[in-house]
């Protein structure tokens, strides 16, 4: 919508109307620039973040929307850490949902099918988890939507997000979003994947948005690293739209891609902004309606910029996450045996002594240099 503001000066300097030397031109020539309108959307979503969190809180609260805690009978020794923050508010998600589309909307184009695509994925993913934390709230229990439905629910979004992807983004100087590209390689290792690539999708979409479901278990960490996360892939977008950059670094281009840092630095804005009331000890929750919705977003940011693979390194701290969950079920099942203390991991170091706030720090820093680790692979071609 911003970027309107851009088009009005340009059809008031063709009219006349203004002179190319007046202030009015260059501040609105501004709102030409991807990385200003990116700066604009992190600052909308962080604001609308501080301004709304409170009220979101007391609205939750009146509502009753407190955090279920499984049993001491369910969890054990973690239920003694764990056990005090049931009845804190839950679906806080809402505000980081609601400050991403508010930004995007604002500062992004609106004609960029990309954009849409992402927006469709973190929605509708964002929706299942309102529901199942509906569910959980209403019901008193941590059960929520079965895993049946989740699964369905999740494969039909990233199908549908996939098709578009694959198919309703166009071709780009011969480049398309069907092709696969891996780190430390210049080229394309398939120029086009076909109908696999929307199999590719939807497993990245799926996998991600449930990655990031696993690490929102202590105040902050999700938010955290969904904060790296995003200014990773902001700057990923950034080159990758970028004709120059892309050709210099031997990276995949597409002229579409110049608006995703937009979405991502509105989520990062968000997540920072959500920080500021999630942080130890939380005020409120994410919930799934965050987690879910955050996970999705960074997954279809990582396929509009091709950067989907590298996305195992860049969020690094979510695939151990899931990766602790596989094992410590495949251990338990084949040997009968834990790997771990709990899973997901984060529960593991807190079982073997850390305190909340060590395990969340130091997550974030994991979280970080994974972060540079992905961006250090632009220049290793």
């Amino acid at each position: 919508m911003m970027y309107w503001l851009y088009e009005l000066r340009e059809w008031m300097l063709d009219h006349n109307w203004m002179s190319d030397d007046a202030a009015l031109y260059k501040i609105l020539n501004l709102f030409k620039y991807h990385t200003f309108r990116a700066g604009g959307a992190a600052i909308t979503a962080f604001v609308l973040s501080l301004m709304y969190g409170d009220k979101l809180i007391c609205k939750l609260i009146s509502l009753k929307m407190g955090q279920p805690i499984r049993t001491a009978e369910e969890v054990g020794k973690l239920f003694e850490l764990q056990g005090k923050k049931a009845g804190t508010p839950t679906m806080g998600g809402i505000l980081i949902l609601g400050t991403i589309i508010l930004s995007t909307l604002l500062w992004a184009k609106w004609d960029n099918v990309m954009v849409w695509i992402v927006l469709f994925t973190t929605i509708g993913l964002g929706a299942l988890g309102f529901r199942d934390d509906y569910l959980k709230v209403s019901k008193k229990n941590s059960k929520g939507v079965s895993a049946r439905l989740k699964l369905v629910w999740q494969t039909s979004v990233a199908v549908i997000a996939g098709l578009a992807f694959a198919y309703l983004v166009p071709a780009d100087d011969g480049n398309t979003l069907r092709a696969l590209y891996v780190p430390f390689v210049k080229d394309a290792v398939i120029t086009d994947m076909g109908i696999f690539s929307v199999a590719m999708f939807a497993l990245i979409i799926v996998g991600a948005s449930n990655a990031v479901n696993l690490t929102d278990g202590l105040d902050g960490l999700a938010t955290g690293c969904s904060l790296t996360t995003a200014i990773a892939y902001a700057g990923f977008g950034y080159i990758c739209g970028n004709a120059k950059y892309s050709d210099y670094l031997g990276v995949a281009h597409h002229t579409l891609a110049n608006e995703l840092p937009i979405i991502a630095m509105a989520l990062a804005g968000a997540c920072l902004g959500f920080l500021w009331f999630n942080a130890h000890p939380a005020k409120m929750f994410m919930g799934d309606t965050g987690s879910l919705a955050l996970g999705g977003c960074i997954a279809a940011l990582a396929i509009g910029c091709k950067q989907e693979i590298v996305l195992a390194l860049v969020g690094g701290v979510f695939v151990m996450e899931a990766m602790s969950v596989i094992l410590q079920v495949w251990s338990f099942k084949t040997r009968g045996k834990r790997i771990f203390r709990m899973a997901p991991i984060h529960h593991h170091f807190e079982l073997a002594g850390w305190h909340e706030n060590q395990v969340i720090v130091r997550f974030w820093i994991m979280s970080l240099a994974f972060a540079m680790l992905g961006l250090a692979t632009l220049k290793l071609r």
